[in-house]
């Protein structure tokens, strides 16, 4: 089948690859030259386990290819795809000017039957937008073309994206068409092969479940911060917690760890754009505003530990962050716990010395040579000279490390474990002070007492 996509990001990079890799004919349009020609470089603009090969695949057997032609794009495909951005505006609302713009280029161009497709995450009502879009540059042209509105939600998660494409535990449509139902049917099978995974619904449902699935695991995380910001109040252990109720089915153990709060480009903007959407309807989403209230101040846990264990001034000194994504397996720094933490170290006098295996490029986009920053080459360079050792991202590679090592290293041995990765009693045998989510602190040869 024939695929044209608008937008190279994260989710129209991934859907289209995806598509060309079980043999579809897909191009991916773009109004960033830039990004295009590093595309057709071969240079991937994300960091994704397993789509550099993918996308270099497709290109090379003539599947897949990237243009800033947008005419050509639309004259390709009877399927097109709004892949775009939909930043919050300030009122958190989503953004959906480049959603809008992209539908007024479809109609611009299209000379036949097309099947358009709100890929982006947007709110409810946002297919009916698209469709007066459509509908007034038409009759600008005074052209009639048959076409359909269909929303498409993606359930991508950053670091696990291909196989969440190629084996989907779901893949929403939401259509009024019954034609442009089947055909997205068609376009789907390969990626159903053991049983159907295709739920068909109304449109605006399918535009609301995709917010919803994003604030349930929201609200999952908030929830167990919630939980573990009372566990250090009375003393008990969140880690011990979350194993006796994820015994549970009902309740299981996805999504109940506790941490520095979510980020990423999903939650936080999705989470307000359905609190702004529930006020324009006269709701106050009471929960909602919880969940991000939450998740604002567990941002400030860590830096409040290393405040308080270094007597409230932190003017001068050095700590060593390990990991700067906001999940393992991507370079996305978007909302990540990290900016927060070396944002208020920099206010409180302090510097940062950071390694992460695949988001440092990004840090150097974001924060350049400023004073107090340093990118080292290792996760044992960053150590170097500081007097705490930071860990914000699970990266598999700081699961078992050498403590020994750290401990020599380090000015003082502190840990502040903002990912639960160490047992409290083996950092209290090694000579650390420990400090972790809802957990008791633990001071040397004292494991699990109070410090």
């Amino acid at each position: 089948m024939r695929v044209s996509i608008f937008g190279t990001g994260y989710v129209g990079l991934v859907t289209g690859a995806c598509f060309a890799e079980v043999g579809n004919d897909v191009i991916c349009v773009d109004v960033n030259a830039d990004k295009i020609e590093q595309l057709n470089r071969g240079e991937m603009p994300i960091y994704e386990p397993g789509l550099e090969s993918m996308v270099a695949r497709n290109r090379a057997e003539g599947r897949l290819q990237f243009t800033t032609d947008a005419q050509a794009a639309v004259q390709h495909g009877e399927f097109q795809f709004i892949a775009v951005g939909t930043p919050p505006d300030e009122d958190g609302s989503a953004d959906l000017r480049h959603v809008l713009s992209v539908a007024d280029t479809i109609a611009t161009w299209m000379d036949d039957e097309r099947v358009i497709v709100d890929k982006s995450t947007v709110p409810v009502g946002t297919a009916d937008r698209v469709r007066e879009a459509v509908d007034r540059r038409l009759r600008e042209r005074g052209a009639r073309v048959p076409y359909a509105v269909v929303s498409n939600p993606e359930f991508l998660k950053e670091g696990a994206a291909i196989d969440d494409f190629m084996k989907p535990e779901r893949v929403i449509v939401g259509c009024d068409d019954a034609v442009a139902r089947e055909k997205l049917h068609s376009l789907y099978a390969p990626f159903n092969r053991n049983h159907d995974r295709l739920i068909s619904m109304d449109v605006r449902s399918a535009e609301l479940t995709k917010y919803a699935a994003n604030a349930m695991l929201a609200t999952k995380i908030s929830f167990m911060n919630e939980l573990a910001n009372i566990a250090d109040r009375v003393g008990a252990d969140i880690e011990r917690v979350r194993i006796g109720i994820g015994a549970d089915p009902r309740i299981g153990y996805h999504f109940i760890y506790p941490g520095a709060g979510y980020g990423g480009s999903c939650f936080p903007k999705d989470v307000q754009a359905l609190a702004r959407t529930a006020h324009d309807v006269d709701y106050v989403p009471q929960l909602l505003q919880a969940v991000e209230e939450v998740n604002d101040r567990q941002k400030h846990y860590l830096f409040n530990r290393l405040r308080e264990h270094f007597g409230g001034d932190l003017a001068g000194r050095r700590f060593a962050l390990w990991g700067l994504a906001f999940k393992p397996n991507t370079d996305d720094m978007r909302e990540a716990a990290s900016r927060r933490l070396m944002e208020s170290l920099w206010e409180a006098g302090a510097a940062v010395q950071a390694f992460d295996p695949k988001a440092m490029d990004e840090a150097r986009r974001l924060y350049g040579d400023r004073p107090g920053f340093t990118l080292c080459d290792s996760p044992e360079a960053v150590l170097e000279g500081c007097d705490a050792l930071v860990i914000l991202t699970e990266w598999n590679q700081f699961r078992s490390p050498d403590f020994d090592l750290i401990r020599a290293r380090l000015n003082e041995p502190v840990i502040v474990d903002g990912r639960n990765l160490y047992d409290p009693a083996v950092l209290a045998g090694l000579g650390f002070h420990y400090y972790a989510i809802g957990r008791p602190p633990v001071v040397p040869g004292n494991a699990g007492e109070l410090a």
